[in-house]
């Protein structure tokens, strides 16, 4: 078996193995890194034979950890980059190469809906109902999209919101909130195999997963860069940021919400936490707007939608589909039994 794992910014890592009884044989360990002395090779080769092939990540790259001495030097690679390559030959771990993506351009609906899509579309990928996914949201309303684990009175400023028309929903993922009007900002929700991600820490998979995102921006003239754990940003600031959650159904489901023109007064209005965070960058003025796509690029928010959307399909194997009917049934039944009730919304008070 064989597979292999290009390290971000290193070398190629690439593990041909035999199974026998259950265990990792003939193990060959290849690659254009460098490696200090040479003899390690065979030291890193004989601590993955005998393994189990149900190994972890963690236990194999603890094995190979364990047989290197202090004075061995890994340059382009490490002991985890290994255990990725080996855990890819074996069918544990995936690359973005071994999977057919499904891409769902921009579909009006409201936000909630959109909201519960994201577990809806987790259980269909889980099911092998459809493949992995990227998808765009679109919405015709006015909302606050909180965190899974968020304070509804910490973030948000309920009178205001109401006062404004603004809905506030608790979504499935963590991280921060969104203030989501109808054209303000690029929202997409990518659902995949947990064997993308296998081995990734949480920090390293949010910069993995919008890797291509990062492309994107620069094919607009944005010099974007992740700034951990999971914000999007430019020269000018931050661009947006990330979220994600990893069901037991072996999904994860991440997204990310970056700003294009944003009313800043408005927002200010209705987030507590955006008066904070804005505070010290002078934005008081309701003639202010938060627009760091729409300044940067010069372009229309729906020309970077499709330079996105070009630029996934052309980094990987996508076909263009829609969403399933059951889909949307469900989704639109969650909103009612979950996403819109308040023992969803105020589950942290």
């Amino acid at each position: 078996m064989h597979g292999e794992y290009k390290v971000p910014g290193g070398k190629l890592v690439v593990a041909d193995v035999n199974l026998e009884e259950g265990c990792l044989s003939e193990v060959s360990i290849s690659g254009d890194f460098f490696l200090e002395p040479d003899s390690a090779l065979n030291l890193i080769n004989e601590a993955l034979t005998g393994l189990p092939e149900t190994s972890s990540h963690k236990t194999l790259a603890a094995a190979i950890d364990e047989a290197l001495d202090e004075d061995v030097m890994m340059f382009g690679f490490s002991a985890e980059a290994v255990a990725t390559a080996v855990r890819r030959a074996l069918g544990k771990a995936s690359s973005w190469l071994d999977h057919q993506f499904t891409l769902i351009p921009p579909v009006t609906l409201p936000a909630a809906e959109h909201a519960a899509l994201d577990e809806v579309i987790a259980d269909s990928v889980a099911k092998g109902l459809r493949g992995p996914t990227l998808r765009f949201w679109d919405w015709d309303d006015s909302v606050v999209v909180i965190g899974s684990f968020q304070s509804v009175k910490n973030e948000v400023d309920m009178a205001a919101a109401k006062e404004a028309n603004v809905q506030v929903v608790r979504r499935a993922t963590g991280g921060g909130a969104m203030f989501m009007e109808p054209g303000n900002c690029i929202t997409y929700s990518l659902t995949v195999p947990t064997s993308l991600v296998d081995g990734m820490s949480i920090e390293k998979s949010y910069e993995f997963l919008d890797a291509w995102v990062l492309a994107a921006l620069a094919e607009v003239g944005i010099k974007a860069y992740y700034k951990p754990l999971n914000d999007i940003a430019s020269a000018q600031g931050k661009i947006g940021g990330a979220a994600q959650k990893r069901f037991a159904n072996g999904v994860v489901v991440h997204h990310a919400t970056l700003a294009y023109d944003i009313d800043a007064n408005k927002m200010l209005q209705v987030l507590r936490t955006g008066r904070e965070k804005l505070s010290d960058k002078g934005i008081t003025s309701a003639n202010k707007r938060v627009d760091p796509m729409r300044s940067q690029t010069g372009l229309t928010r729906t020309a970077i939608i499709d330079a996105f959307m070009n630029q996934f399909t052309q980094a990987y194997q996508t076909q263009v589909d829609d969403y399933l009917p059951q889909e949307l049934s469900a989704a639109r039944a969650l909103v009612e039994t979950k996403y819109l009730t308040e023992e969803w919304l105020y589950k942290v008070t």
